[in-house]
């Protein structure tokens, strides 16, 4: 039985059926890209560059991501290495350049021009591209093979992940389909007739595509930033007042500084100016600050900080920036202090239903404590804010506030620092909240908990 496709090498004739991509008009063959060739497919040289010369180095960045050929990216060479280039090596009007060098731009398929050297200076190629070169005629046509097998191509790199090469051997062993050459022509002419269309397309479904990843995230922030601006659910005049609420969590708080159990910061002040408030709220909420609602304590930060000989196998819980897992303090991987070591050290202790702030590298990233019952001995961090609710009721539209807009708006204004970014603890202290009645607030956190699953829903389309 006669092979469907054979190729002879030397006196060995082989089937290679397998290996033909896909069938194809009787008036059309198939062939390796090398026996269209007209001159050798391998690589330029590697160049010896000048600051000035008669020659310009073709180098891959020139074939841009774009589809365009940009001269103006070449370096010239050296004089010294000119006499080492036959004339063959220099390229030629409807050259063919395959990026043949590292990861991201290996593989890309360019085409030539003499109109892409407008002041005609002579061109080499660098070590990094690979020229196919075949009569012009076909030149187009090829081209736009080449760029039907760029994916493949893409893939065929060899080598570390940081420096893959494609051989040019890959390339050579392409098989091509031929068709008559009055009909590449037609192919060559339907395809830039369609180019265009394809190009609004391609952007059309890149912009839908940009949407669709960025759009959930805004969808998220933008509800988040109308929850906390009294606008995600209608207002009750039979809700008790956000006024009084205050009041009663202040009255708390001086009675808690009054039997010594917290100290009264000399600083605090309960004033807040109309400069000072960035929006309008309803006229049942009211403004306050977080140290108006919570008591805020650093983790421990003194010399007396573990090291690793205080590192125990079974403890007291230490916990660090490591051991936030998104919107939950983890007991995962978190590692354990002597009972004497936690005496040792003074501020930190936690508490149930505590809100972890961080104030160094990921600035303002919170996080609740949950305790464990496994652990009977107490808990401790260091190095973080410990926010603690005065009425644990706030706690679902406090942390949605914390997901807000305006919140993160807030910390990135009160950052410093670059190598280390950082945010004093007395900043978080003065971070304005705008508070809603407590039932509203418990109707903003139910709201939330019902939209935010559709949007996740949305994320995974």
């Amino acid at each position: 039985m006669p092979y469907a496709y054979c190729e002879q090498i030397g006196k060995e004739i082989r089937d290679i059926s397998d290996e033909i991509p896909f069938e194809i008009p009787e008036s059309w063959e198939w062939c390796r890209l090398s026996d269209l060739a007209i001159k050798e497919i391998k690589r330029g040289k590697s160049p010896v560059y000048a600051d000035s010369g008669s020659v310009l180095v073709f180098a891959q960045k020139c074939n841009v991501k774009t589809g365009r050929i940009n001269i103006t990216l070449a370096k010239y060479l050296s004089d010294s290495v000119i006499s080492k280039y036959p004339q063959e090596e220099y390229m030629q009007d409807r050259d063919i350049i395959v990026n043949s060098t590292g990861t991201g731009t290996l593989g890309r398929i360019g085409l030539y021009s003499d109109r892409d050297n407008p002041n005609n200076l002579p061109l080499v190629p660098d070590s990094h591209v690979t020229i196919v070169r075949v009569c012009k005629s076909i030149s187009q046509y090829i081209y736009y093979i080449l760029k039907w097998y760029q994916p493949y191509l893409e893939e065929s790199g060899e080598g570390s992940t940081k420096q893959k090469e494609l051989k040019a051997d890959r390339i050579k062993e392409l098989f091509i389909p031929i068709p008559p050459l009055a009909e590449q022509h037609r192919i060559v002419a339907k395809i830039e007739e369609l180019l265009p269309y394809i190009e609004r397309y391609g952007k059309a479904e890149e912009h839908i595509t940009t949407l669709n990843t960025t759009f959930p995230e805004a969808l998220k922030k933008s509800i988040l930033q109308e929850a906390v601006q009294g606008k995600l659910v209608p207002q009750n005049p039979d809700d008790e007042p956000a006024s009084v609420l205050l009041e009663r969590i202040r009255a708390e708080k001086q009675a808690l500084i009054k039997a010594g159990k917290i100290r009264k910061d000399k600083h605090e002040s309960a004033i807040i100016t109309r400069d000072k408030i960035p929006y309008e709220i309803p006229d049942s909420w009211v403004w306050c600050k977080l140290s108006d609602l919570a008591i805020l304590e650093n983790g421990d930060r003194s010399s007396k900080y573990p090291v690793e000989a205080d590192y125990v196998e079974i403890g007291i819980p230490f916990f660090g920036a490591k051991d936030i897992d998104g919107d939950m303090m983890s007991f995962q991987n978190v590692r354990f202090i002597s009972q004497q070591k936690y005496d040792e050290l003074g501020n930190g202790k936690l508490v149930d239903g505590d809100i972890i702030c961080l104030l160094r590298g990921s600035v303002g990233k919170t996080a609740k404590f949950e305790a464990n019952e496994q652990f009977d001995t107490g808990f401790i961090c260091a190095q973080m804010l410990i926010i603690r609710l005065l009425d644990k009721s706030l706690f679902g539209y406090i942390s949605s506030y914390f997901k807000s807009p305006d919140y993160t708006n807030y910390v990135e204004s009160k950052v410093t620092g670059t190598a280390v970014r950082q945010m004093p603890a007395k900043e978080m202290g003065n971070l304005l909240i705008p508070l809603p009645p407590l039932a509203e607030q418990h109707r903003i956190v139910a709201k939330i908990e019902e939209i935010m699953p559709m949007i996740e829903r949305l994320t995974l389309r």
